[in-house]
């Protein structure tokens, strides 16, 4: 196996998400010591993993904090004998001793840190007696939750598809006009369906619409057109053969042939 074949292998995506095996994780430790094109590859799908799980965090509202904790200020001044709350911080490991768990460990971490989210919510809104403002925060608790949730859903999906030993992942980066860009195709090697995460992408102007390409023998083929509903979840065309995979945007409905001044992303599997 040459450079070009064990980077497009999806070792490094496996090693990055915790699911490579020690054998696996020790040799591409190995390589990257020794191939620069190797450890390159690795910075840059760190890089674009990242800047995709960034673009899905889902952000509280900007008020929420300060307005609990200026309730909570107002009544232990108003009691006689404020309660004494005990916190033990336990000391915060090394950095190089967190490593990301098998998908079930995570999902179960998951749920956790939700849980233990609402409880210290629910803490801070016992000392709030104005029953109005707290419809309000409970409304805006259970908002956050359910973006939550959905947030929590489409990450399970990529889960499961970078777990998948019969999908092909092919990260897509931004070319000249659009360095900033990123993507990723998965590529069913068994039925042959590919389906595309392009959550970080620009959001598409009225009447435009993001067309994935297959490039088949030079030849560029129509891969689908993106839809937010669509990403991760749903296929958006059966491509039987590639050699690479590239995003331009269009008018709504599409293109015969890609604008290619209005290519985003490109990436070679």
């Amino acid at each position: 196996m040459n450079t070009k074949e064990y980077i497009s292998s999806g070792i490094i995506e496996s090693y990055i998400l915790g699911l490579a095996s020690p054998e696996e994780a020790g040799i591409l430790e190995c390589v990257m010591k020794n191939n620069a094109e190797v450890k390159a590859a690795f910075e840059d799908a760190q890089k674009t993993m990242e800047a995709l799980a960034s673009a899905q965090a889902v952000a509280p509202p900007a008020d929420l904090k300060s307005k609990i904790w200026e309730k909570i200020q107002k009544e232990q001044t108003a009691e006689e004998h404020p309660p004494v709350f005990s916190v033990d911080i336990p000391t915060a490991k090394p950095q190089e001793e967190i490593r990301i768990q098998r998908t079930g460990n995570w999902k179960a971490y998951a749920v956790a840190a939700t849980v233990l989210f609402l409880i210290s919510v629910a803490g801070n809104l016992f000392w709030m007696n104005d029953r109005a403002e707290t419809k309000e925060q409970l409304i805006a608790i259970q908002n956050e939750k359910q973006s939550q949730d959905l947030a929590m859903q489409k990450m399970n999906r990529k889960m499961e598809m970078f777990t998948n030993p019969e999908m092909k992942v092919v990260m897509l980066k931004g070319v000249e006009k659009h360095t900033d860009s990123k993507a990723m195709v998965f590529w069913d090697k068994k039925t042959k369906e590919v389906y595309l995460n392009a959550e970080s992408l620009p959001k598409a102007p009225e009447g435009m619409q993001y067309q994935l390409w297959a490039i088949a023998d030079g030849k560029p083929v129509n891969a689908g057109m993106y839809t937010e509903d669509k990403d991760s979840r749903t296929a958006l065309a059966s491509i039987p053969d590639a050699q690479a995979f590239a995003i331009t945007l269009e008018k709504q409905g599409g293109s015969p042939v890609p604008t290619m001044e209005n290519m985003y992303v490109m990436g070679e599997i």
